[in-house]
C-alpha cells in the first residue's frame, strides 16, 4: 500500500486541519453575582409567564422570550456561561500542533483581568 501526500504550491497557505467550534464564543459575565442576577431575572420570567396564564390569560407568555435576553441564549447557554464565569482566569486552553490542552493559567495573565489589578492587598487579608 502506497501513501501519497500532496504538498501546496509554492505561495500557497496551508489551511489548518483542526480548528474549534466557536474560538471566541463566550458567555460569561463580567462577576459571578452579575450572572446569578441575569439567571434570577431569565428564570423569574420564564416561571411567572407561565405560572399567571390561569389568572391573566395566555398573553403572559409574551413575557417568556425576554427571558432569552436575560439568558444570552437559552438556560443551557446561561449555565456554560456560568461556568465560564467562575472558572475565567484559573484555566487557560493552550493548542500547539493542532493538540489543545487545559493548562494551569499565569498569576500574571490572571491578575491582568481581575477588576482590583493595580491594588495592593496584603497577603494576610487574601
Amino acid at each position: 500500500m502506497t501513501v501519497n501526500t500532496v504538498k501546496p504550491a509554492q505561495g500557497a497557505k496551508a489551511l489548518p486541519t483542526a480548528r474549534s467550534a466557536a474560538p471566541g464564543k463566550s458567555f460569561a459575565a463580567k462577576s459571578v453575582p452579575r450572572h446569578l442576577a441575569r439567571g434570577a431575572i431569565g428564570f423569574g420570567l420564564v416561571i411567572g409567564s407561565i405560572g399567571l396564564v390561569p389568572v391573566a390569560g395566555p398573553a403572559t407568555l409574551l413575557a417568556a422570550p425576554l427571558a432569552l435576553i436575560a439568558f444570552r441564549g437559552c438556560p443551557t447557554c446561561w449555565m456554560v456561561g456560568l461556568a465560564q464565569t467562575i472558572s475565567r482566569g484559573r484555566r487557560e486552553r493552550r493548542c500547539a500542533d493542532g493538540v489543545c490542552t487545559l493548562a494551569k493559567a499565569h498569576p500574571a495573565a490572571k491578575a491582568a483581568d481581575e477588576p482590583t489589578a493595580g491594588i495592593a492587598v496584603p497577603a494576610a487579608s487574601r
